[in-house]
């Protein structure tokens, strides 16, 4: 970088840090309860640069005002105490000051027009200012991300090495702050270049959800959504099976981030093994969760994260649902009586799919099923979804029709007349009516 350009950019750094300066010394801080040595506004203070700094470290000082920009952006969305002091008139001021920068930055005379991972060499001319300089970054502070949030992590070696002594050795409060700057940073870049930067990337996820906070492990859960949903399978290489035996692993998480376990988990298991349905890691991940699910049926908050993200493994798996049927039909007759519409629905919409996807073939099943869907249709009239309800079930109710036409009937045959089904008789009837011309 030539001298005009470094004291250009220089001055400019100065200038976009002493707002934010000013804003971080007038916001009230607390220390987190039981810890009145931490000081995380101290610690994003010290990253900001003051007027008299040299140029020989000026390549840190980009780093350290990216670092504090990441930290004060993340907290629009945050719920960690460690960052929700921050006032969203801060974090907006942050991710202003950092576009600001940015384009100052990527207009400068010597700015780098790719970055070496390995072997392979990133074209980052095309891109936009803030993706450049985000991406020019990341070689550099992934590993420092990784090894801060390693610092209070559990040594797996050393028998007495539990929480309390992980939390002696360091604040577990800057490697929370470390896994929200990591997701800020892997959120901002998108395909083609996020499959590039994996070997990068992996191994700081895999130690965000390896550690024993629920809040680091949220935020690494975040950022290998994010990678499932950008990154080509292939791109994830030899890290594949111990991403998804980390997904395993982590499906015992707390009740707070289980519903980022199950999308993390669905998305990398269909994405990576689409073209395996029978691939051991589906009957292990399925059978993890169904563990925890058949501990606590209660669960809303579990039944629901589950309810919601599991129909992608659900389309993956096919025929070879028919052999989890004995453990999935008695927790979703369960829930179809829940006290919450949002499960009812849910529910029915996973019963839905099953059916379609395997045609309930062989099934010992049908009428029980037949039988709890009746009397759920009779128990949505007191139901504020009842209109929603009643269409999902008269849909499963008529695909068993179509499958399993004699089973159906035999079953439907005790319901025919009751007074209480008469919109039901109804739609069977005409549909008898309509199979019968259509013979003729």
């Amino acid at each position: 970088m030539t001298n005009s350009s470094s004291s250009a950019l220089l001055h400019n750094l100065v200038q976009l840090s002493q707002p934010l300066k000013d804003s971080l010394s007038k916001t009230p801080y607390n220390p987190p309860e039981g810890s009145p040595n931490i000081s995380i506004k101290s610690t994003l203070q010290s990253l900001l640069p003051n007027p008299n700094i040299s140029k020989a470290d000026f390549r840190t000082h980009i780093k350290d005002f990216v670092l504090c920009c990441a930290a004060l952006a993340s907290s629009l969305n945050s719920t960690t105490e460690h960052l929700s002091w921050i006032p969203n008139l801060l974090s907006f001021s942050a991710m202003s000051a950092l576009e600001d920068f940015a384009n100052a930055y990527c207009n400068s005379s010597n700015v780098k027009d790719s970055i070496k991972i390995g072997e392979l060499e990133l074209d980052l001319r095309f891109l936009e200012s803030e993706k450049r300089l985000v991406i020019e970054l990341m070689p550099e502070v992934l590993p420092w991300f990784k090894d801060k949030i390693k610092e209070s992590a559990i040594d797996a070696s050393d028998e007495g090495d539990g929480i309390s002594a992980a939390s002696a050795k360091a604040p577990v409060a800057y490697a929370i702050v470390a896994a929200y700057q990591f997701r800020w940073f892997v959120t901002k870049v998108d395909c083609p270049i996020l499959g590039k930067l994996c070997p990068l990337v992996v191994p700081c996820a895999l130690t965000a959800i390896d550690h024993w906070s629920p809040e680091v492990k949220g935020q690494g859960m975040i950022s290998f959504t994010h990678l499932g949903k950008i990154v080509n399978a292939a791109e994830f290489g030899s890290y594949v099976d111990v991403i998804l035996d980390a997904c395993c692993q982590n499906v015992a998480s707390d009740d707070e981030i289980w519903h980022y376990v199950v999308e993390m988990s669905v998305l990398l298991a269909t994405s990576t093994q689409r073209n395996n349905p029978r691939s051991p890691w589906f009957e292990k991940l399925l059978n993890e969760m169904l563990n925890h699910l058949e501990r606590q049926p209660r669960n809303k908050q579990r039944r629901t994260a589950w309810l919601t993200h599991i129909e992608p493994l659900f389309n993956v798996l096919g025929l070879l649902l028919l052999a989890h049927f004995r453990r999935l039909f008695p927790l979703f007759f369960k829930w179809m009586h829940a006290d919450d519409d949002e499960t009812v629905l849910l529910v029915l919409k996973q019963t839905k799919t099953v059916l379609r996807v395997t045609w309930i073939r062989n099934s010992p099943f049908i009428e029980r099923l037949v039988d709890e869907l009746i009397t759920l249709y009779k128990e949505a009239a007191l139901k504020v979804k009842r209109e929603a309800i009643r269409s999902l079930v008269l849909q499963i109710l008529t695909l068993i029709q179509h499958s399993k036409g004699s089973q159906f009937d035999a079953t439907w045959e005790k319901y025919k007349d009751d007074p209480n089904l008469t919109s039901l008789s109804d739609h069977f009837q005409l549909r008898d009516d309509a199979l019968k011309k259509e013979v003729c």
